[in-house]
């Protein structure tokens, strides 16, 4: 069962593939989904982050030390639970 968290990031990237794509149907994530195949360009992961940074209050790619890129939903959301404000 997905933790919270991920319940909330699974959540704020319907809304947004949703937007993006002119109401077009989001497409199930798993741990293994790459990123670059979920139907989200550039712009669209931008205003995913923005808009899980309002809704979850942080953004772990500012608060990371290092750049990073995930490439896998799983990655996408591992790098939020591990970055996360304690």
């Amino acid at each position: 069962m997905p933790d919270h968290l991920e319940s909330q990031i699974v959540e704020v990237f319907r809304q947004v593939f949703t937007e993006q794509n002119e109401g077009g149907t989001p497409p199930e994530l798993n741990a293994d989904s790459i990123l670059l195949e979920t139907g989200l360009d550039s712009l669209g992961f931008a205003i995913l982050v923005v808009r899980l940074e309002e809704t979850l209050g942080f953004d772990p790619f500012v608060l990371s030390s290092e750049a990073y890129y995930p490439r896998t939903f799983g990655d996408f959301v591992s790098f939020y639970q591990a970055n996360q404000p304690k």
